[in-house]
């Protein structure tokens, strides 16, 4: 749906600059902008997606993944083509890869996201599988009357905000999970066609806003896989977003211009979650290894198993009514209380 667009500049001779996301695109009359999805009409930017919903599903918030926040719910996923990133290992890049005309859509109001994630007794939104910034109008409405319906907002995003685009949402998201591609600019620039910095100043301001933080490092081989990489990245998270945040190491499988590759071996992912460890970091995850130990939660003072998953799923849950561990009474930095999920498969 056209809608226009919101954080823009008018500049001279027709040109608009856009300044959602960190790439402030100056767009001529006539064309789109890196994410495809806005257009220069007559000097004007809009937006060509409001409302249009490619993919929407219901999945455990534990997915996202966010394992700290409202343990054991479930989360009303929705997400809209385009991508402000071109990342050659993107596993949903039929999608993100595509202009708004490619895919088919179908076009939602906010307040009917909402009402279909209460009758689906859903805890939350999560702006997913793409990139929500780039759907930046219709986030920050539905955000907004997510707040007013007790509907938390959960945004699993690149962190290309401006800190314009940031200050705005800030006060209607609960949660994030950023997904940090890598801790070198030459890696954002080369396979991603972006940059780092902008990234990591939009996760410090998240956390800065109240906004609880997870982070999500996914490690491709031969890329981003140096324990001096992950060294890096373990002590910047402990210094600038503080060893409470949960930080999850993911191993990656090929995908679409990076199929080529061999899938991450596991024991890669466990000597990068022993580094981020010893640099300090309290609460570290395997992913994408189901049945791996290093799903659960240990507790960072007595090292007893306090939360033990599977998959996507709690099996124990060994916290008190405040998030202490049972053990030893250490608080652990979770939000919400976890209370098991029944099962809605379907929409």
């Amino acid at each position: 749906m056209l809608k226009e667009a919101m954080l823009y500049d008018k500049l001279k001779r027709n040109l608009v600059r856009c300044k959602v996301c960190a790439h402030r695109c100056v767009i001529k009359l006539g064309d789109r902008g890196i994410c495809r999805t806005r257009e220069n009409r007559d000097g004007k930017l809009y937006t060509l997606i409001y409302g249009d919903v490619v993919s929407l599903a219901i999945d455990p918030i534990e997915k996202k993944p966010l394992f700290h926040f409202l343990p054991g719910s479930l989360a009303f996923s929705i997400a809209c083509p385009g991508c402000n990133f071109s990342c050659r290992h993107c596993q949903n890049y039929s999608i993100s890869q595509a202009a708004p005309e490619d895919v088919p859509t179908r076009n939602y109001k906010p307040e009917e996201i909402i009402k279909l994630t209460k009758a689906r007794g859903c805890k939350s939104i999560a702006y997913t599988y793409t990139e929500p910034i780039i759907w930046y109008e219709f986030v920050l409405d539905t955000a907004k009357v997510a707040k007013k319906g007790g509907v938390s907002n959960v945004l699993v995003t690149n962190g290309y905000f401006t800190p314009e685009s940031l200050d705005k949402m800030a006060p209607y998201i609960d949660a994030a999970n950023v997904d940090i591609k890598s801790f070198s600019d030459k890696f954002y620039r080369e396979i991603c066609g972006a940059k780092l910095q902008p990234v990591l100043d939009a996760i410090k301001a998240m956390k800065e806003n109240g906004i609880f933080v997870e982070t999500t490092y996914l490690i491709i081989p031969g890329y981003n896989d140096s324990p001096d990489e992950t060294r890096k990245l373990a002590r910047w998270q402990r210094d600038e977003l503080g060893p409470d945040t949960p930080l999850h190491i993911s191993r990656f499988f090929p995908y679409y211009k990076m199929s080529h590759l061999p899938s991450t071996p596991v024991a890669t992912l466990v000597k990068a979650r022993e580094i981020a460890m010893e640099e300090g970091l309290h609460y570290v995850y395997v992913g994408n290894v189901p049945g791996h130990e290093s799903e659960s939660t240990i507790c960072p003072s007595c090292k007893k198993m306090v939360v033990k998953r599977l998959g996507y799923d709690i099996l124990e849950w060994k916290l008190t009514e405040k998030n202490a561990c049972s053990f030893c009474g250490e608080k652990l930095n979770f939000a919400g209380r976890y209370k098991r999920r029944h099962r809605r498969t379907f929409l």
